[in-house]
């Protein structure tokens, strides 16, 4: 597999870090100044989504992508090789967004499981780590505040 991870130890109960996930999530889903509007559809697995991030200066992506898995309480998983119709897309990675108990914490996992070396090797070119850290950094803060 080619994958690329972030993970974090999350001073927080899984069932408030999946709330965070899945209630407050254009708050963490991009590295600030950017934000997110994060439509998950119907919140199962073969459902669609998309998500639109805005930059600091007017830029808009819009990022269309399939549910491939929606485990209540512990994974999302989600591609961009799927749109529309189940219409195939080109395709860049799987999500994983995933959390564990781990003592009276939680684990929280984001993972980027790529096609090829070479998709893999220009994620991380592109800034996987500091972007996807960033964006497990601000999950974590939202889960433990006060």
């Amino acid at each position: 597999m080619h994958e690329l991870s972030v993970t974090r130890l999350i001073q927080a109960p899984p069932h408030k870090v999946w709330a965070v996930i899945t209630q407050r999530t254009n708050e963490w889903w991009c590295p600030k100044p950017w934000r997110a509007e994060v439509d998950f559809g119907t919140r199962k697995a073969g459902a669609m989504s998309m998500a639109t991030m805005f930059g600091p200066d007017g830029e808009v992506n819009k990022h269309p992508g399939f549910i491939l898995a929606w485990e209540e309480g512990r994974r999302i998983a989600f591609t961009d090789a799927i749109v529309g119709d189940l219409e195939p897309s080109g395709p860049f990675m799987i999500g994983i967004f995933q959390i564990d108990p781990e003592g009276d914490a939680t684990r929280y996992t984001g993972r980027a499981r790529h096609w090829t070396p070479e998709s893999m090797a220009h994620h991380r070119d592109l800034g996987f780590e500091q972007g996807w850290g960033a964006v497990a950094d601000q999950l974590k803060a939202l889960c433990e505040e006060g």
